[in-house]
């Protein structure tokens, strides 16, 4: 079983701020997502192509200008790509999308919107790229209905197929019901969506994970519309515990946001709910009480924190000694 990771900061995290980051958080994410080996990145507005034209979400930047800042990580091997609201459709949109070197757009539509969804997969895939698709509000159709609908999609030529619980209204066995008739239903992944209203994310993306979904959205701190997606960085954790996503670098994705990501969105009044700190101590299985060793030897010997945690909890997390710490902060360094 083997599970990837959509992180869509980008997009549904711009929420938190308007309508759209401004250039230099753009750049500043699409820079640490991509040195981190996150493999497929949905980035621009919070509507999605079009949207700062036809819909008026002018608390962003153009979309020329989102897809200028993204041109010096084209070839980072993540793959970039913008959303697209089929309501909103415009094939201007795809070609300019296709001129700027993205790899995919995703169409939305709330579930049940089959019919205005055809054109825009079929337009995506005669410019040559991958046509991806978020059933928005999934959970207004039954499991078999959306199941039923996910396959008309993928006959009109669709590369990969999301389930979205929009409100975050989904219990991890409805996660599970709706994934397990997805992934039965079609031959192309199926990714899910989660939004933490019930702080459920990381419960129902392990029930996707369980029964067969190939792809899980993310957004970095949680960043998205309303209380927040699964965090990028949780995702990460949780599927390295079970073998999966070993090709993110986490340590270093946990310094960026440590470093850069927390102080530049404080300034937005954004704060971080799960630190890199405890998310660590989670991960390893390490107590709060032992932190203040860990910091001081992770000073003294220039040390990645996050890592020097991990490895000497994997040799003894009931009772670390300094003289332990010590010695593994040597090898790492």
């Amino acid at each position: 079983m083997s599970v990837t990771l959509m992180d869509c900061t980008l997009r549904d995290g711009a929420n938190v701020v308007g309508k759209g980051f401004d250039a230099e958080i753009t750049d500043m994410i699409l820079d640490g997502l991509t040195s981190c080996g996150v493999p497929i990145i949905e980035f621009g507005n919070a509507g999605g192509i079009g949207a700062y034209e036809i819909a008026g979400f002018t608390q962003a930047l153009p979309d020329k200008e989102y897809l200028e800042i993204a041109q010096k990580y084209l070839n980072r091997g993540s793959e970039l790509g913008m959303f697209l609201n089929a309501k909103r459709y415009r094939e201007a949109n795809v070609a300019l999308a296709k001129e700027n070197g993205l790899s995919f757009l995703r169409v939305g539509a709330d579930a049940g919107e089959l019919d205005i969804s055809i054109q825009p997969i079929k337009d995506i895939k005669k410019h040559g790229m991958k046509a991806f698709y978020s059933l928005m509000k999934s959970y207004i159709l039954t499991p078999d209905e959306l199941a039923d609908e996910a396959k008309a999609l993928e006959d009109a030529g669709l590369d990969e197929i999301t389930i979205m619980d929009s409100a975050g209204t989904m219990l991890p066995d409805q996660a599970a019901e709706y994934t397990e008739k997805l992934v039965k239903a079609v031959s192309i992944p199926v990714a899910f969506h989660c939004h933490s209203n019930l702080g459920l994310s990381a419960a129902n993306a392990l029930e996707a994970y369980k029964n067969g979904a190939k792809i899980l959205d993310c957004g970095l701190m949680g960043m998205a519309r309303s209380a927040g997606n699964l965090a990028t960085e949780v995702c990460v954790g949780m599927m390295q515990r079970y073998g999966e996503m070993k090709n993110i670098d986490l340590y270093k994705m946990l310094e960026f946001i440590e470093t850069r990501l927390m102080p530049a969105m404080e300034r937005h009044n954004y704060h971080n709910s799960i630190t890199p700190l405890d998310l660590t101590l989670g991960i390893s299985g390490c107590h709060s009480s032992f932190v203040k060793t860990f910091k001081a030897v992770s000073k003294e010997m220039k040390v990645n924190l996050f890592k020097l945690i991990v490895e000497v909890s994997a040799v003894n997390r009931k009772n670390p000694s300094e003289a332990l710490i010590r010695e593994i902060a040597g090898k790492i360094a």
